[in-house]
């Protein structure tokens, strides 16, 4: 059974260390709701929200398995943000670090779609639905 306050919070893990995460705010416009750091001011856990949508940063954690994308040389799992103005939030993320996997583009089935690789390795699909 399916409740309505059902949500989905990925966890993206980052490397140790890491002490700017301005990305998310200035590239996808997500709002800090909450950091914890570790006593060299790095961040241990920060959580974000982009439209009600929250998300974590999590420090990696060998013991646990948890690592960040460029350890494996890739990820295992591609964020699908959806958003009004794909193109916009492209090129905000782009201006804040992010790179360029592919292209905004229209599809046959119905959905723009661009995707980008943020600072720490993670594979955004920014995309809309529009048809």
């Amino acid at each position: 059974m399916q409740s309505s306050n059902t949500l989905f919070s990925p966890q993206l893990f980052i490397k140790s260390g890491v002490t700017d995460i301005q990305f998310y705010s200035k590239g996808l416009g997500a709002v800090e709701l909450r950091r914890f750091n570790n006593d060299d001011g790095s961040v241990h856990v920060a959580e974000f929200s982009i439209n009600g949508a929250i998300f974590q940063l999590h420090e990696e954690n060998h013991e646990k398995h948890e690592f960040e994308p460029t350890k494996n040389n890739g990820v295992t799992c591609l964020i699908g943000l959806f958003v009004e103005n794909v193109d916009s939030v492209i090129n905000n993320a782009l201006n804040a670090g992010a790179t360029l996997i592919n292209p905004a583009h229209d599809y046959d089935y119905g959905y723009r779609q661009a995707q980008i690789k943020d600072p720490f390795g993670h594979i955004w699909m920014i995309e809309k639905i529009i048809g």
